[in-house]
């Protein structure tokens, strides 16, 4: 059974910074797209960035120069980069593997004005 656990969220101003994990279990990692879905209240989830196993990654144009995903295959983690933070950024922020039917069980992402 796939299990993903995501960390490193929290509170922070806008304009700050902060780093997200996703550790897999149960799949083989170094072969999967991963990606990192957030969601904000009242709001339809939305895929944020993806990276392939080759390292190729897309992001959703709001994030664009502001976040990067990237990841460990030794350590079967996936991570995401985000700086430059909005308010609109505030959601949870869930991780994903291919084809993203499944998600783990998501990270708090609060920023402030």
């Amino acid at each position: 059974q796939v299990q993903l656990v995501e960390s490193g969220g929290g509170w922070v101003q806008a304009g700050g910074s902060l780093r997200l994990s996703c550790t897999a279990s149960g799949l083989i990692f170094s072969i999967t797209t991963m990606g990192w879905y957030r969601q904000a209240p009242g709001k339809q989830r939305e895929l944020v960035a993806r990276i392939t196993s080759g390292g190729s990654t897309n992001y959703v144009n709001s994030v664009k120069g502001r976040f990067t995903i990237s990841r460990d295959n030794a350590k079967k983690t996936v991570y995401l980069q985000m700086n430059s933070l909005k308010p609109e950024d505030t959601a949870v922020y869930y991780c994903a593997y291919y084809p993203f039917a499944s998600w783990g069980q998501g990270t708090q992402v609060t920023v402030s004005s």
